[in-house]
């Protein structure tokens, strides 16, 4: 983005940009290139007084208990529910539409839960409380990936295996990987750091216990004893705010996620179940029609083949990339169910590209 003089560009903040959501959404900024009036750094009072490179100019950072949010049209939040719950409606107040990554209100009844491309609608009004939610990387990229299904099939039920990265602990989380990784190669008897993720991620996977750690947030979550009906709360949080997003409260959906040692892209495993018989070929190019997917399928579909997407490998990391699409055999009507397997990047995909588009759907609509 680059400075405009003109009543028309907005006025930013940016919560949390030190953070990897932040910085990636500054990189988003950066390429699209659209024009703003003034751009505000804000993190915790530790990182005020550092520098950051954006829109060709060396920025303060600003610390967030001394910011004026009168001075922004729009402020974004990627710096955890804590901070979300306790400064988010202050901004809002002072009359700064606030866009929040975190957790704090994605199930809040009167706070619009925005997916662009599949509920944008919902921004062509103005929030009455001043707030707009994005769900989690998961929840954005199964939406993106049943919405056209839901359209064409009626939805069942939906499985969902989720395989999730350490950057969603923010820095930390990658820093403490990627050093637990070099000391266990260094000495496989040697302890491992253990501060954001304990048991320690390096070479192991975790399901089950991992309370939550959410993007842009610099430390880790904590361990919880599971809930009485044993789901984890990004567990539940994958089933509200997909129902939320896709407007299905009813929507029959299960789900484990588990976190794995890959520093940056979620994965996950996806079963569908449909109400009518399915062809593949036209659920391909459903897929193919949705808003930010991307489908790789040829001659190798049922196998491993070099073009699958991984973490490591996404050619585009601003969509959600899907292979592996696998019917079900066939019932007497034809075959009702599928797999597929999805590929995203949280940072980009997941989590700051969504606060991007929201800008650009409220400056669309005029409700900013």
């Amino acid at each position: 983005m680059t400075t405009a003089d003109t009543s028309l560009a907005p006025r930013i903040a940016l919560v949390g940009a030190t953070g990897a959501v932040g910085g990636t959404l500054l990189d988003i900024l950066e390429d699209h290139g659209s024009p703003y009036r003034a751009l505000h750094l804000i993190a915790s009072v530790r990182s005020a007084g550092r520098e950051i490179r954006a829109g060709g100019l060396d920025r303060p950072v600003r610390d967030l208990a001394g910011f004026d949010f009168r001075r922004a049209d729009v402020a974004f939040f990627f710096a955890g529910a804590e901070v979300s719950r306790r400064w988010a409606p202050l901004a809002a107040a002072a009359g700064t539409l606030v866009v929040d990554g975190s957790s704090a209100f994605r199930l809040t009844e009167d706070v619009p839960l925005v997916v662009p491309g599949i509920n944008g609608a919902l921004l062509d009004r103005r929030p009455a409380v001043g707030l707009v939610a994005l769900p989690g990387a998961g929840a954005t990229a199964l939406a993106r990936v049943l919405a056209p299904i839901v359209r064409r099939w009626t939805v069942r039920k939906v499985v969902v295996s989720t395989y999730q990265p350490a950057s969603e602990a923010g820095h930390a989380g990658v820093e403490e990987l990627q050093e637990g990784t070099r000391i266990r190669l260094q000495d496989p008897e040697a302890p491992l750091p253990a501060e954001v993720f304990s048991p320690p991620l390096a070479f192991d996977v975790q399901s089950g216990t991992w309370a939550g750690a959410e993007p842009g947030r610099a430390a880790g979550g904590t361990w919880a004893g599971p809930p009485e009906d044993g789901f984890t709360e990004q567990e539940r949080g994958l089933l509200e705010e997909t129902r939320r997003v896709l407007g299905l409260p009813g929507l029959d959906l299960t789900a484990t996620c588990v976190r794995v040692p890959v520093a940056h892209g979620q994965c996950a495993a996806v079963w569908v179940d449909c109400a009518l018989a399915v062809d593949r070929g036209a659920l391909i190019a459903a897929l193919r029609s949705a808003p930010g997917v991307t489908v790789h399928d040829g001659a190798g579909h049922a196998t491993l083949t070099p073009a699958m997407p991984t973490p490591a490998t996404l050619d585009d990391p601003d969509r959600v990339h899907v292979s592996r699409i696998r019917l079900s055999p066939a019932g007497p009507n034809g075959p009702t169910g599928f797999w597929l397997w999805l590929v995203a990047d949280n940072l980009r995909s997941g989590a700051a590209l969504g606060a991007f588009q929201v800008l650009g759907e409220l400056a669309a609509r005029g409700t900013l």
